[in-house]
């Protein structure tokens, strides 16, 4: 199959979760995509920073699980057999030889923050911009790119409230897909 619009939905996915989930379908629902790429990040170096992840392996294989039944989704390890920090602009480029066209697929809480990712000002002119509503995150459109909203109900969900909150308390099924939490349980940090 020949794929000329493709959408970019990366992370650290530690865990992947149910927000995730539902960003995914609301895209696929688009109907502007010929694939939804969903590409782990090999070194997370922003997260990293702030703490421990865990092993790029045990985060494909949630990612794999949680995604890969989903329309349209195909999950990569692009960024993982890439050696040093996982930069989107390596991956649009890459992308750009197999494919016509690349959106990025990113959450409204990361808006304010585009501007600042490496070689910034090269990806704008590569790209265009999905934004899915979050809450708490005003959803505007970054500007001086070109973006569009994904229109879908906001999941007030992140895998950081997974990690500090919820890992304690056993009630996983409640924020991840069920067939995850094995694989995100039996991690080490």
């Amino acid at each position: 199959m020949s794929v000329r619009r493709l959408g970019l939905f990366g992370g650290t996915f530690d865990p992947p979760h149910f927000g995730h989930v539902a960003a995914l379908r609301a895209a696929a629902r688009t109907h502007r995509f010929n694939v939804i790429e969903v590409t782990v990040a090999g070194d997370p170096y922003q997260k990293r920073a702030r703490g421990a992840v865990r092993p790029a392996a045990v985060r494909l294989a949630m990612a794999r699980t949680a995604f890969e039944g989903l329309d349209l989704v195909r999950v990569s390890d692009r960024e993982i057999r890439r050696t040093g920090p996982s930069y989107t602009i390596d991956t649009v480029r890459e992308l750009l030889e197999e494919v016509d066209e690349v959106d990025l697929i990113i959450g409204a809480d990361l808006v304010d923050q585009i501007d600042g990712w490496h070689e910034a000002a090269a990806l704008r002119r590569l790209v265009r911009v999905g934004v899915v509503p979050r809450p708490g995150a005003a959803t505007r459109l970054p500007d001086g790119w070109v973006a569009y909203e994904i229109a879908m109900e906001p999941v007030d969900l992140s895998s950081t409230f997974i990690r500090s909150d919820v890992e304690d308390d056993g009630d996983l099924g409640q924020y991840v897909p069920a067939d995850v939490i094995p694989i995100y349980q039996g991690s080490q940090e």
